[in-house]
């Protein structure tokens, strides 16, 4: 039986887009084989590197859906659904000469410890190796950078229609208290955000200063 499975409807009302999970952006080289081999056979005409470092390939035909997904063996990068949608992170400590912060094993942990929490809206998280923010941590629900002197843990930043600049919410973290002030953050905002309500528009309902109080410890 066809399904749609992770699958989103295009404009043309017939056609549907899917998006692998790339975690923090990284691909092997089988997995860019396995991409360009379902495009070729499944005549996929658009394949575009999204803003958090994920592959969409888009125009597929309903009846190709699961086949695809066999054929691609990769996960479903979630899209649509109220969880965490991904995790962007630049090269950090990995090849950049200017990293000062693993960003790229942070960024993984992440993504392993909150990709099935189910969340009142979609969240996205940046990790940036060092204070030039490449991995956009100050526009985005959850942002990490590093300092010589550990994490710095910013929130509720967006940069949707209502575009925030995210609050420094705790500095000179190591990893296992971003991952642990992260997780708190996540569990305040599940219990007091409104339904799909975007953690930006929550800081600026509670205010940044009484989730520090009701956080940090």
């Amino acid at each position: 039986m066809t399904t749609t499975k992770g699958a989103i409807l295009q404009r043309d009302n017939t056609t549907y887009a899917i998006v692998p999970r790339t975690p923090v952006g990284l691909v092997r080289p089988d997995d860019l084989e396995h991409i360009a081999a379902v495009a070729r056979k499944y005549d996929i005409p658009v394949i575009k590197i999204t803003s958090g470092q994920r592959f969409a390939l888009v125009g597929l035909k309903q009846k190709d859906i699961d086949k695809v997904w066999d054929d691609l063996h990769l996960d479903v990068g979630k899209a649509t659904e109220l969880c965490l949608h991904y995790v962007q992170a630049c090269p950090g400590t990995a090849v950049c000469k200017y990293g000062v912060q693993d960003s790229l094993g942070l960024g993984m942990k992440l993504e392993s410890f909150f990709s099935e929490m189910d969340l009142p809206a979609k969240v996205k998280m940046g990790i940036s190796g060092c204070p030039f923010c490449c991995g956009e941590s100050f526009v985005r629900d959850v942002g990490v950078f590093g300092k010589k002197t550990g994490w710095t843990l910013v929130i509720g930043g967006s940069s949707a229609r209502r575009p925030r600049i995210g609050d420094i919410l705790a500095e000179g973290l190591d990893e296992g208290q971003v991952i642990d002030l992260t997780r708190r953050f996540l569990e305040l905002y599940t219990e007091h955000a409104k339904p799909h309500e975007r953690t930006a528009r929550l800081v600026d309902r509670l205010g940044i200063e009484n989730i520090k109080e009701r956080l940090i410890r």
